[in-house]
């Protein structure tokens, strides 16, 4: 999706015969349909993707109702003034959570209970709205994921020995790196911050809380498909003690 954001931008022809962003709705509609029928996406997590993709359009439509930022070019698939790209912006994070969690095939040490993440994940979501009328609890609600998750690990495996990460440093690496991928897009013009109007430069790093907050919901989300899946130290211990060539534990 990045790289049809920047590769748009860039080469889009004046008089194509559709507008830039409908061509982008179609690219995406069909990256879908490839990674079902590739088997890369499985349908049960692609209707929890849909979910988050109808989260974020919703409030994509609010944002941009209340000039949060806009989607500078005209085309004929939006909604209000939001194109219908813009949720599957969202679809990416989800397919990510969703994808590394089955992939990498992650367990957990020391998860919190389930009702606590969804606690945050409601009270966040419904923070972005809210923040607009009343008090912004979103350094609350960093707080509550500090304490909820601060003893979690994943625990991955990305060849063949468990490797594990606090919970916390995984959700700000990936709120950073899609931090990166919201300046790549807001050069190219897929959407702009009302500062940006008059020329493009790098989105404040601030921002990175929203996506921060923003993710946590996307990884509650996947939660309904791919079930936190708890292990102890003493497995993760064994799991690294075992061979790499398989046979016995050492």
């Amino acid at each position: 999706m990045i790289a049809l954001l920047v590769g748009t931008h860039l080469f889009w022809p004046d008089n194509a015969p559709i507008a830039r962003y409908d061509f982008l709705v179609i690219a995406a509609v069909s990256i879908q349909g490839l990674l079902l029928a590739t088997k890369l996406e499985r349908w049960e997590e692609a209707i929890v993707i849909l979910i988050f993709h109808v989260v974020g359009t919703i409030m994509e439509i609010f944002k941009t109702s209340h000039g949060s930022w806009i989607y500078p070019e005209d085309n004929i698939l939006r909604i209000g003034g939001v194109p219908l790209f813009s949720g599957f912006m969202y679809a990416c994070v989800g397919f990510t959570s969703q994808g590394a969690t089955r992939l990498f095939e992650i367990k957990y040490i020391n998860y919190p209970p389930l009702w606590t993440t969804w606690l945050l994940a409601l009270l966040a979501y419904v923070n972005f709205f809210s923040h607009h009328y009343t008090v912004d609890i979103r350094l609350g609600l960093f707080a509550f994921s500090a304490i909820i998750f601060g003893r979690a690990w994943f625990v991955f495996t990305p060849d063949q020995t468990p490797r594990r990460m606090p919970m916390l440093i995984g959700y700000l690496l990936v709120a950073l790196f899609i931090w990166f991928a919201e300046n790549a897009g807001t050069f190219a013009a897929a959407w702009v911050y009302p500062s940006q109007r008059d020329g493009w430069h790098i989105v404040p790093i601030e921002k990175m809380g929203a996506w921060y907050l923003l993710m946590l919901l996307s990884f509650v989300l996947t939660t309904l498909v791919h079930r936190p899946e708890r292990m102890t130290e003493v497995d993760f211990q064994a799991g690294q003690r075992k061979p790499q060539n398989g046979g016995d534990y050492g």
